[in-house]
């Protein structure tokens, strides 16, 4: 009995640590897009998992109509296609607002330009590299002259 026990708490080890660090997060995200979609209101700006951008025109149970572009289209999406909602100000629990906060501080000290490096001229080229093509057009230019 011991020796089972033995062989198999590595095979049980291992699945408290999947379910606790893949599995426990996974459901936490889930729960909270889905209370996020289920939260959204007529006037959100929202945007759609394909890219759309849109104001919230009309909510039902599964739907949502929203309103799209200058010409304001109106189009019916299915409430899980919402990626997600756009808000004006910045969100300070966010993982990327505390990323950036920093980064702002360092540019606004000392920001550097750098120039980008001038090209040679055609002119300018060195002679042993002279394109072949010109003689070849002088050299036709002359045969007509002469012909003349």
């Amino acid at each position: 009995m011991n020796q089972q026990l033995v062989t198999l708490m590595p095979l049980i080890l291992l699945i408290v640590i999947m379910y606790f660090l893949l599995i426990r997060p996974q459901k936490k995200r889930e729960k909270a897009v889905t209370a996020m979609r289920n939260s959204v209101k007529v006037g959100d700006e929202i945007v759609t998992i394909g890219g759309i951008c849109g104001k919230v025109v009309k909510t039902k149970d599964e739907t949502l109509t929203i309103q799209v572009g200058a010409d304001k289209t109106k189009f019916e999406i299915m409430r899980w296609a919402v990626s997600k909602l756009v808000t004006d100000e910045p969100a300070s629990s966010s993982r990327k607002s505390r990323r950036e906060e920093p980064q702002e501080d360092t540019q606004s000290e000392a920001p550097k330009k750098t120039l980008p490096k001038r090209m040679k001229k055609a002119d300018e080229a060195p002679l042993d590299e002279a394109p072949s093509e010109e003689p070849a057009i002088t050299e036709a230019v002359e045969e007509s002259d002469s012909k003349e």
